[in-house]
């Protein structure tokens, strides 16, 4: 075994400890990326990953440095900024990415992104007017 090897080997023990825990990470991303319009919970989510829900939290953590829920968060942003550029109404994009409530959409849109969901899509149609086809 070479050097180089050795330290692979090294590095994997020490950052990816164990295949079943990245295993059931994964599978939960997965189940988060397909189903991000649905409401889910942090059960359905160990669930998804086959490990109980404070394991998951754990693991989750570790490997992508964010729980679960923020990870759905940021998921359904990212959705949304997809939404409001295709021409969506804010409302529409709200319930369409698996946000309750308009209002909390628009609070968590506004700390990600630094503007509110209206006026993020009035931006985004200003500057799309004024750049030549």
């Amino acid at each position: 075994m070479t050097f180089y090897q050795q330290e692979i080997n090294r590095i994997r023990s020490t950052v990816y400890s164990n295949d079943a825990h990245l295993i059931a990470v994964i599978r939960t991303r997965r189940f988060i990326n397909d189903n991000f319009e649905k409401e889910l919970n942090l059960e359905q989510l160990a669930q998804a990953g086959l490990t109980s829900k404070f394991h998951l939290l754990r693991l989750f953590k570790k490997y992508y440095g964010q729980t679960p829920k923020q990870y759905l968060t940021h998921k359904r942003i990212v959705q949304s900024i997809a939404c409001l550029k295709g021409g969506m109404t804010v409302t529409d994009t709200c319930f369409s990415v698996g946000f309750e409530c308009p209002s909390s959409f628009s609070t968590l849109f506004k700390q990600k992104t630094g503007l509110p969901p209206a006026e993020f899509q009035k931006k985004q149609f200003s500057q799309s007017v004024l750049t030549p086809i």
